[in-house]
């Protein structure tokens, strides 16, 4: 008889839906200035696209406005283009090898609509959470069937994979929570 599966490995893949779910989420723009509200961008530089952080370094100068410092002064006009055609909804303004984007006041039916993102988002992490839950199952049925592992350790594994799918998915309840709150503060 073995030890059944490998909770930590489950553990492990439920953390990286987190991580994953925590980037989706940084990248949502609230009412403050965030370096990640660029993370989407891809700027046109020597004949290839490439995310604005391989041509430039972002800053928060100030709580409404981000300052992108290109490297090369000739990608000053691509890294404009990239941000205006982002559909992010900012109009950087070039100063020399700089940018600097005013982030403008987000209104009602926009702060709303970003909730709404944020709740698909969360709904993503749990379904890729319930799926490491039911891969776990799966697993335990399996060696269950095969007689490698006995009915008893069957049952308090699939009771404890249950449990760190709860703690995981409320952790993304939370994570949520906070997301929605920050975004309404006006």
């Amino acid at each position: 008889m073995s030890e059944g599966i490998d909770l930590k490995e489950l553990k492990r893949r439920m953390d990286g839906a987190i991580t994953a779910y925590k980037s989706d989420i940084a990248s949502l723009r609230t009412g403050r200035a965030s370096a990640n509200v660029l993370d989407p961008v891809q700027v046109e530089a020597y004949g290839s696209r490439v995310p604005l952080n391989q041509v430039a370094n972002i800053s928060v100068p100030e709580p409404r406005m981000l300052s992108v410092s290109v490297w090369d002064k000739g990608m000053v006009g691509a890294v404009e283009r990239g941000i205006r055609e982002s559909n992010l909804g900012l109009n950087p303004i070039i100063d020399g090898q700089n940018l600097r984007i005013p982030l403008p006041e987000l209104n009602e039916e926009r702060r709303r609509s970003l909730v709404k993102v944020a709740h698909d988002y969360a709904e993503k992490a749990k379904v890729a959470i319930r799926h490491v839950r039911r891969d776990g199952m799966d697993d335990l049925k399996k060696a269950e069937k095969d007689g490698s592992i006995g009915q008893d350790l069957s049952r308090a594994q699939s009771e404890k994979v249950q449990k760190m799918t709860d703690e995981t998915i409320s952790d993304v309840d939370r994570l949520l929570a906070e997301k929605e709150r920050e975004i309404m503060q006006v």
